[in-house]
């Protein structure tokens, strides 16, 4: 086989946390000797350390790993970033979307740093604000660009599972740094990123 995905977890922290979560099942009043149950912890363990796995990944590093000199200077925006996320609060995922744009100052990057930018900051325990500005720190501070602006929309299960119990209800967070201060700019990029200019099947 020429390609081969492997997933590599450590194995402290994973031994640690099925101890955690087997006690976490008792204490709720289950039987984690149960069949249904008994390898849960293990995936707990597991999907956990996944969905945090942007601790261990450096933005400005998957950026500057793709940086390009290139004299285009005109709005750059990937928009409709799928991304995934844990509130910090009450350890419930959130989702959306995240769209961001730059504008180049001699340099560029791929495309495709821009979305794992995203997943670097989304794959964390987190709040939809911070990740809004850390996201918009990153590209400002290893590109140097005339501007940048992100807006994430998202769904939270702490709001639409529990408590106010609100299914349908969307936050939606911005920042805006350099040329996307201008009220002008700002509103090309908001016009941009609510248009569907590719007619999707």
């Amino acid at each position: 086989m020429a390609y081969k995905k492997e997933e590599k977890f450590d194995e402290k922290v994973t031994s640690g946390l099925i101890e955690h979560y087997r006690g976490a099942i008792e204490l709720l009043g289950e039987d984690p000797e149960r069949e249904g149950l008994l390898k849960t912890p293990e995936r707990m363990a597991k999907a956990m350390q996944y969905l945090t796995q942007g601790y261990e990944m450096d933005a400005k590093a998957i950026l500057n790993g793709a940086k390009f000199t290139e004299s285009y200077s005109e709005m750059v925006i990937v928009k409709d970033i799928e991304l995934y996320s844990m509130c910090e609060h009450h350890m419930l995922p959130f989702f959306g979307k995240a769209h961001v744009a730059y504008i180049p100052n001699g340099y560029i990057t791929g495309l495709s740093k821009i979305a794992r930018v995203v997943d670097v900051f989304s794959r964390r325990m987190q709040v939809q604000e911070r990740l809004t500005h850390q996201i918009l720190d990153a590209i400002q501070e290893t590109l140097e660009p005339q501007g940048v602006a992100v807006v994430i929309e998202a769904q939270h299960l702490c709001m639409m599972m529990r408590g106010v119990s609100k299914q349908n209800s969307v936050t939606t967070t911005s920042a805006f740094s350099g040329q996307f201060e201008h009220p002008a700019t700002r509103a090309e990029f908001m016009k941009l990123i609510s248009s569907d200019l590719i007619s999707r099947r």
